[in-house]
């Protein structure tokens, strides 16, 4: 059986975007740092839950009104960029309130709930307006016009969330296997003033980008 070129296509372009370092990228490197492998990989399965949000948006014709409606993408952007900004605040806050330590300590790991992980990914994909357009915007490119579009929509979520889970796995493996670096009290509030910094920038940015 011979391989559909659109979902070839659509798995180099969806790969390509994956890697590209974002909120969601960041998100799990804080989440990995402060609680662990595990807090990674559930923080991961709510980012990449969130694409399966947005393709039923855009199933359900969300998306076209997003894409038409000023005032709904405006709100959309600007509850998104309210969260980063939030998530990067807790970040910033952790950097600044560690307690003084000796050289060679170690900061203890933060106890968090996996639904507290699993939600912080999941709105912070949810409530990406970028995302949305993509799904409207991009997907259809791939789906041709004899396509059974819901089906054919399933299909290139299903291959855009694997690559997700993939990278983001990765990403948190690679930070828990060094985590006793990074959990040294000055590199990990460096780490929590890095992370919050961009986390932060990236809320502002898109908070004053244009529609």
């Amino acid at each position: 059986m011979s391989l559909d070129p659109q979902v070839v296509a659509f798995t180099i372009v969806a790969a390509a975007l994956t890697v590209t370092p974002g909120a969601d990228t960041l998100l799990v490197v804080r989440n990995t740092l402060r609680g662990g492998r595990r807090d990674g990989f559930v923080t991961m399965a709510g980012i990449c839950t969130g694409l399966y949000v947005h393709a039923l948006l855009s199933a359900l014709g969300v998306s076209v009104i997003l894409m038409h409606s000023v005032t709904a993408f405006t709100a959309l952007k600007i509850a998104g960029a309210c969260y980063l900004v939030w998530l990067g605040l807790q970040s910033l806050r952790g950097a600044t309130s560690g307690a003084r330590s000796q050289p060679g300590d170690v900061v203890a790991t933060a106890e968090v709930p996996p639904t507290r992980c699993f939600r912080e990914g999941l709105l912070t994909n949810a409530l990406n307006p970028k995302v949305a357009v993509f799904y409207l915007a991009f997907l259809p490119q791939f789906i041709g016009p004899a396509d059974p579009v819901l089906q054919k929509s399933l299909l290139l979520t299903a291959i855009h969330f694997a690559q997700g889970i993939l990278w983001l796995g990765i990403v948190a493996f690679a930070v828990d296997r060094s985590r006793r670096v990074f959990l040294q009290p000055v590199i990990r509030r460096w780490m929590d003033a890095v992370c919050g910094t961009l986390l932060v920038g990236l809320g502002l940015r898109l908070a004053i980008q244009r529609q």
